[in-house]
């Protein structure tokens, strides 16, 4: 028997299917961008920023996040001044962010490694940025698109729901997905990927309750074929 994956997205082919969900986008009415991509365009890409907006962002709102970052940096904005911060003022900065205490300590050792190890600035590769404390891959792989526009693919709950639910993948955990997706995705495609993937994630296949009516990738998806069409046929 031939997989929904098959003859779902390999037959449209993923330069489409990212076509598609860019219009999709394009055609919301939820206009907000992504934190990162407006810490990106708003600091120039400064891959500080990026980096510590990162690390804020986990299990937290875009919106409570770029309310943080646009706080915290308004005071520490280099890894100096972060390094030597109140950690009081540091926390009373960034208290619109989940777990703001353990994100405070994370940040200011964050900025100390970057002084101490890195004479100041972030690093620009892979197996350096995941010596830094509290950065895993997905934050590593932030800096690293969203701060030196150098082609990686972050994967979050977004980016790894979304691979899974149209059949680019049959993954349990986001590392699992960073490596099937690069594998079979052309790498120019890459430095685009989180971002579209979020932002259709936000306005179209959201976890609970998915947009599958207004969705023009539904006949290609593995997941509306197998799950939410058979449901509406019962």
């Amino acid at each position: 028997m031939v997989s929904q994956r098959t003859v779902g997205y390999q037959r449209l082919g993923i330069g489409e299917v990212l076509k598609r969900i860019r219009r999709m986008i394009e055609n919301s009415t939820d206009k907000r961008a992504t934190a990162l991509s407006e810490l990106r365009d708003a600091e120039g890409s400064d891959p500080f920023r990026i980096l510590i907006g990162t690390v804020l962002s986990h299990r937290t709102r875009d919106e409570s996040t770029s309310k943080a970052t646009d706080r915290l940096f308004e005071v520490y904005d280099t890894p100096e001044k972060l390094a030597n911060a109140d950690p009081r003022k540091v926390k009373d900065l960034i208290k619109s962010v989940g777990f703001y205490n353990m994100k405070t300590r994370n940040i200011i050792r964050v900025a100390k490694q970057i002084v101490d190890e890195f004479h100041g600035k972030v690093p620009d590769d892979l197996e350096s940025l995941l010596t830094l404390h509290a950065v895993g891959r997905k934050t590593a792989n932030c800096v690293l698109v969203y701060g030196f526009h150098e082609p990686a693919i972050p994967v979050d709950t977004h980016v790894h729901r979304i691979a899974n639910r149209l059949g680019l993948v049959e993954t349990k955990t986001p590392e699992q997905t960073e490596e099937e997706l690069t594998k079979t995705i052309p790498k120019r495609y890459w430095l685009e990927l989180n971002e579209l993937f979020v932002r259709f994630g936000q306005t179209t296949c959201k976890p609970i309750g998915p947009r599958c009516g207004i969705c023009t990738l539904k006949s290609y998806c593995k997941y509306y074929n197998e799950i939410v069409a058979p449901k509406s046929k019962a």
